[in-house]
């Protein structure tokens, strides 16, 4: 008998390369997950903490502390507005191009502390600010000097907002994993849902602790909590990044569809195939923007599939091929998917816009009225928004209970109703609001002429503030249904390599309507006269505000009928998903004899 010991079985060199992408793997699976969420949460509540406390109130501090005239006041703060709305388009690009969401978020929050830090100072140093005017007529505004200092800190914060907004939401999913997972449809909750929740609740108590702060203590101590709160947030973010998934970037997405458009340009003569699977596929090179799954070929747009048509002269053994003129499938249908996305998302814009002056209006109204809940108690007027922010919460626990599982007997949608269903709620609700608006302004009007005040800016109309608290209930209903569904819309149906890009775009929408909303106030302002202008700059008791409510009403209904035909209209993303699934050793897969893990593919059109 040969006694010799057996050979060890010694691992091959590809043996090696396969253990460790398998170590890889089990080593990301790890990360990501519940556990990462009280990190990125507490770096958004902070943040939205910090940003309501900042923002919220900020029309007092320009016509109260600065003396700036309403008109300019509201401009400035719906111009910056815009611009914090626009910045995270650049944010995302950035983001989904080369930096990754991790060390966007870490840069945008840093810088937004820088501009936290300057406006904290201005308010500190009486030298920033002009002389008090109490009685706010003849008053000094502030000289140029000190609205840079203002224009300064307002940029920080926009430009710093542009790296946060479009990628916590979307790094947050990404540590969830699959879109069934976020989306709610294989929970029993909607990411979306809590993810607004929760930061409603960081509103509600800057709303609350901040604005009272800065009513009665001073702006030094109101801006200055902000301050503190950016600067926990990012700590408490960065405290996190050991245990973050980071999905690496996958190129800038706007190069990919101009690669698309100038291929199907070059290759406009040429016929595409009448099969769609004759079309260029290569898995390999789209395995980096479609982790959980590919885009598969629809009818829309036909000409752009001529971007994937592999003529005589080409040559597809090439990995990658000239992608300015050969592309793949999936990234012909990312531009459809985008191209269909757009007029949906269009309808967002009008509906900023005429939203995008009401809260500073809003709290001038309050300023007049009695905010007395005693005799030495008054409600700040900019704390008058925790109305709204408390429908808003309580309605999204509502929504989440009663509502879905109620519309879910009737429609069969594991949502209860689609992500379009419920924007175009959204949409009705919010032409209420504004003509509810509408109707309490001219109950304040007329108890002010009643009363003989409306020549006196200054003076307190004997009604109470809370007449105003139905427009903002009916205004926090709108949020649950059309906010909420334009954020799971865009994210939901956006390409996934594209969703920093996507959540940048419901931004990019607040920001056009901002623009056009400071457009459309500042041609009322001029337009309507001096005599009977709608929007006075000191006395809103000689105004017209109920005339531009109407105004904004009518607008809004437009733009519904416009949402209703585009709704209709749109077609869902096909997606061929690819999940990981555990399988017994030999299982069964496809017919197939497989052992360890399989991919399974199905075609999922989702909605």
């Amino acid at each position: 008998m040969d006694n010799k010991p057996a050979p060890m079985d010694l691992p091959t060199p590809n043996k090696l390369v396969e253990e460790e992408d398998d170590d890889s793997m089990l080593n990301n699976r790890k990360l990501g997950g519940i556990k990462t969420m009280p990190f990125i949460l507490a770096n958004e509540i902070c943040d939205r903490f910090a940003s309501s406390g900042f923002h919220s109130n900020m029309i007092t501090y320009l016509t109260q502390e600065l003396n700036m005239p309403l008109v300019q006041a509201s401009n400035t703060l719906t111009n910056f507005g815009g611009t914090a709305s626009f910045t995270p388009l650049i944010g995302a690009l950035i983001a989904d191009s080369f930096a990754g969401r991790f060390w966007t978020i870490t840069v945008g929050s840093i810088i937004y502390e820088l501009g936290l830090v300057s406006i904290t100072l201005s308010a500190v140093l009486p030298s920033l600010r002009p002389s008090p005017c109490p009685t706010q007529q003849n008053c000094q505004e502030a000289s140029s000097f000190q609205l840079w200092i203002l224009y300064i800190s307002l940029l920080l914060t926009s430009l710093g907002t542009g790296g946060i907004r479009p990628c916590v939401v979307t790094f947050a999913a990404d540590q969830l994993g699959s879109d069934k997972v976020i989306t709610g449809r294989s929970k029993k909750w909607n990411f979306f849902n809590w993810y607004y929740f929760s930061m409603g609740l960081a509103t509600f108590t800057a709303l609350t602790v901040v604005v009272y702060v800065q009513e009665n203590v001073g702006w030094g101590w109101g801006l200055g909590i902000p301050t503190i709160a950016m600067i926990v947030s990012i700590i408490a973010f960065v405290i996190g990044s050991p245990l973050y998934k980071k999905i690496e970037p996958g190129g800038s997405p706007l190069i990919r569809l101009a690669q698309v458009i100038v291929a199907a340009f070059k290759k406009r003569k040429e016929t595409a195939p009448g099969n769609p699977k004759l079309l260029y596929q290569n898995k390999e090179l789209d395995a980096a923007i479609s982790l959980h799954g590919r885009l598969v070929h629809t009818d829309q747009y036909k000409w752009l599939d001529k971007a994937a048509v592999v003529t005589a002269s080409e040559s597809v053994s090439s990995n990658p091929p000239n992608l300015w003129r050969l592309v793949t499938v999936h990234r012909v249908e990312e531009l459809k998917t985008i191209i269909r996305m757009l007029p949906i998302w269009a309808a967002g814009i009008l509906l900023v816009t005429s939203s995008s002056h009401l809260h500073s209006f809003v709290i001038q109204q309050a300023r007049t009225m009695d905010r007395h809940l005693s005799k030495s108690f008054e409600i700040p007027p900019a704390s008058l928004s925790i109305f709204g922010i408390l429908t808003t919460l309580s309605g999204l626990v509502l929504y989440e209970r009663l509502f879905v599982p109620l519309a879910r007997r009737f429609t069969g949608h594991p949502s209860g109703v689609t992500c379009l269903q419920r924007m175009g709620i959204g949409f009705v609700i919010n032409i209420v609001a504004t003509i509810v608006s509408s109707f309490i302004e001219i109950k304040r009007k007329s108890v002010a002429a009643h009363h003989n005040l409306l020549d006196d800016p200054k003076a307190i109309v004997p009604i109470s503030v809370f007449w105003l608290v139905p427009q903002f209930c009916v205004h926090g209903i709108a949020e649950v249904f059309m906010s909420v569904g334009h954020l799971e819309f865009l994210y939901d149906q956006s390409p996934e390599s594209m969703r920093s890009t996507a959540a940048a775009l419901y931004w990019t929408a607040i920001s056009i309507g901002n623009y056009i909303g400071t457009l459309l106030v500042s041609l009322v302002h001029k337009y309507t006269g001096e005599n009977s202008n709608w929007l006075p700059d000191r006395n809103l008791n000689r105004g017209k505000l109920e005339y531009y409510y109407w105004l904004v009403s009518g607008i809004q209904v437009l733009n519904l009928i416009y949402y209703i035909i585009c709704a209709y209209l749109y077609t869902y993303k096909p997606l061929e998903e690819v999940k990981e699934e555990e399988e017994e050793e030999d299982g069964e897969f496809n017919g197939k004899k497989i052992s360890g893990k399989g991919l399974e593919l199905t075609r999922n059109e989702t909605a």
